[in-house]
């Protein structure tokens, strides 16, 4: 069998490795007797998986200790919800930077529950850029500040963290979480969709400040309450299993690869390898987002019209380069180069391209 690369934006490429390993143990886990997934999510062996994903991803991140990680089902749109149901008042003032499709969807979930200040937006220019920090227009008294440090779909990524005073910095990290060294520290909550550089779809990693967790929020059922799954250990209810142990795997992986500093090195040379395919193309290739904010995870770009887009994806599916064909809020072509992708793959790429524009250009 020969794997393809895969470019999709998610669920996305897991390294061959974890596969292989979770095939292995797919029937007999660890001299068990069952499965992983047959197991009760209380009983000693899960416990085990689930504190040693616990302790690797704290190590990869260098989450510090004032820091609860919890495990939980679903993607991050269910955590926009979350955040203002747990963190806010009723009513009370939320700042949302709006730089992309996702950012458009976090104020959605929370538009409900609060009441919600763009502080700063870059839809006018068809969310090309990221607002420069000086005219952001936050709220003295907003209960948090949340952005979205990569946008999968406009491929626009906050290269540096904001300085945003007292008011706690909540990030949607789903597309770039543990591709770069990151301060945690500079953030009161992160939270991200495992489905993209963590694992499989089907869980989520909220990060999220201990003393934070004293607000009372608003009234919400207990599963919606993030004290109560920090209190039961992510266990609240049935969590999972199989998507948090597939996720213990892939960082395990990581951390055996070299940890994050050595995939930000890869994520940098992947990225530069495609972007040099498209700015060296004379036009052929374009990508519209503003160079210091260009996205090293999710790389959207064009062709001259969309007759050539959709052979280009028809080409490169046959090429062995899996789903490049862009979002449909956006059209033309998306490459996602994700952690488990091989710079291998990049480069595939990057040579496809070149020979593609030779023959349509």
């Amino acid at each position: 069998m020969t794997r393809a690369f895969n470019f999709s934006a998610g669920p996305a490429t897991l390294p061959e490795s974890v596969l292989r390993k979770a095939q292995e143990e797919m029937l007999e886990w660890n001299g068990a007797g069952a499965s992983i997934v047959e197991m009760s999510h209380r009983g000693p062996e899960f416990m085990a998986v689930a504190a040693q994903a616990d302790a690797d991803l704290r190590r990869l991140i260098g989450i510090p200790d004032d820091y609860a990680v919890l495990f939980l089902a679903g993607g991050a749109t269910t955590q926009q919800a979350l955040l203002a149901l747990n963190f806010a008042q009723p009513g009370q003032t939320v700042d949302y930077v709006l730089t992309g499709h996702w950012g458009k969807t976090a104020i959605k979930q929370v538009t409900p529950y609060v009441n919600v200040h763009i502080a700063a937006s870059s839809e006018a220019n068809g969310f090309h850029d990221i607002p420069a920090r000086d005219t952001w227009q936050l709220s003295a008294d907003a209960a948090y500040v949340h952005i979205t440090a990569n946008e999968t779909i406009h491929g626009v990524e906050f290269r540096d963290t904001p300085d945003v005073g007292q008011v706690p910095l909540f990030a949607d990290f789903s597309s770039s979480i543990a591709s770069e060294p990151l301060d945690v520290s500079k953030y009161g909550l992160i939270y991200a969709g495992a489905q993209k550089n963590l694992g499989p779809v089907g869980v989520s990693v909220v990060i999220v400040r201990r003393d934070l967790l004293a607000r009372s929020g608003q009234p919400r059922a207990d599963i919606f309450d993030y004290r109560s799954h920090v209190g039961r250990d992510s266990m609240l209810n049935t969590p999972p299993t199989w998507n948090w142990y597939l996720a213990g795997l892939v960082f395990q992986w990581m951390l055996a690869e070299g940890g994050v500093e050595e995939f930000a090195r890869r994520n940098a040379a992947k990225a530069a390898l495609v972007y040099g395919a498209i700015d060296g193309a004379g036009g052929f290739y374009r990508n519209e987002v503003v160079p210091a904010a260009r996205s090293r995870m999710n790389i959207p770009f064009f062709l001259p019209d969309d007759t050539l887009n959709a052979r280009f994806v028809s080409e490169s599916k046959a090429a062995g380069l899996l789903a490049l064909k862009g979002h449909a809020a956006v059209g033309g072509i998306r490459a996602s180069l994700y952690n488990a992708l091989p710079v291998e793959g990049a480069q595939a790429l990057a040579a496809f391209m070149a020979d593609f524009q030779q023959r349509h250009g």
